[in-house]
């Protein structure tokens, strides 16, 4: 332990170990404190997470049942001449920090609508299948942020466990270790100076 093996003999090199105990098991309560916080946190969001996740399946799923039918009515001579009006759509990430961790917060999805001068679907199912992808692209950027949030307080996750049992399972005991030989060491050189002055007495 690079901390013990620098820490100067006698009561001053006593007193600092003893303050890096005591500041290293601060830290571990605190790892601990903040781990339990992260750890509900985390679980809130891959609810959320397969929450979007189904809503965006279910909707996609929808979306291509429109386009197929509409396909099947017009052909792809229909689709192409229906997307030639579409405009892509516009997708904006809000993000927050909280725990240390920055992750989004929320996202909104901009879908804009066919413009006048465009040609109109050449069919019903068509015209369904435009506004069932619009909901579709919403809820695909809702869950890519749910996702990305989750993955990212999952990451914090292990790494804060990794430093809390760091500190618990090797840093504390070697500090503790190092406190027990210097008191050994200090309650020695004590002994021997009072066999010193003794000593020094009777002479």
């Amino acid at each position: 332990m690079t901390g013990a093996r620098r820490t100067p003999p006698g009561r001053a090199g006593r007193l600092r170990l003893q303050h890096s105990l005591e500041v290293a098991e601060r830290g571990a309560d605190l790892l601990e404190q903040k781990l339990r916080i992260l750890r509900s946190e985390h679980e809130r969001l891959l609810r959320a997470e397969e929450t979007a996740a189904r809503a965006w399946r279910d909707l996609l799923s929808e979306a291509e049942e429109w386009l197929l039918r509409g396909l099947l009515l017009g052909g792809e001579q229909a689709l192409d001449s229906a997307a030639a009006g579409s405009i892509p759509a516009a997708v904006t990430v809000h993000w927050t920090t909280s725990m240390g961790v920055r992750r989004p917060a929320a996202v909104s999805a901009s879908v804009p609508a066919r413009p006048a001068t465009a040609a109109a679907p050449a069919n019903t199912a068509l015209v369904h299948a435009e506004a069932a992808y619009s909901r579709a692209v919403r809820a695909a950027a809702e869950y890519a942020a749910a996702h990305a949030a989750a993955e990212l307080v999952g990451a914090e996750v292990v790494s804060t466990r990794h430093r809390a049992r760091a500190l618990r399972r090797h840093w504390i005991p070697r500090l503790r270790q190092a406190l027990v030989r210097s008191d050994l060491a200090l309650e020695q050189a004590e002994h021997e100076d009072s066999v010193r002055r003794r000593w020094a007495a009777r002479q």
